[in-house]
């Protein structure tokens, strides 16, 4: 499996948007795709760190890559205070 994580700032008053928005994404059932979480960190309700599953790195890149995720994409990013910090990487563990 393969992944990415995300830290990112949510503009005020946002973050149901983004949990609706990312629900709407993951009802598209793109190839590869397993699942995605969102924690709102403690001490700042702003600041959140998304990670996302695939079933491998060729599925991660696949859907990257494309324009479809490339407009999901912006259409996320108009809800952040800045661009996320990403961290792709292999998934070594996970527990189900």
């Amino acid at each position: 499996m393969y992944g990415t994580v995300a830290r990112m700032t949510v503009k005020p008053g946002m973050e149901q948007e983004l949990a609706a928005q990312l629900e709407s994404f993951e009802a598209v059932k793109v190839p590869g795709f397993i699942r995605s979480t969102i924690y709102r960190l403690d001490g700042d309700t702003n600041e959140c760190v998304m990670a996302v599953v695939f079933d491998s790195k060729e599925s991660y890149v696949a859907n990257a890559e494309s324009p479809e995720q490339s407009a999901r994409f912006q259409e996320m990013r108009a809800l952040l205070e800045g661009d996320p910090v990403w961290s792709d990487g292999e998934i070594i563990h996970e527990t189900a």
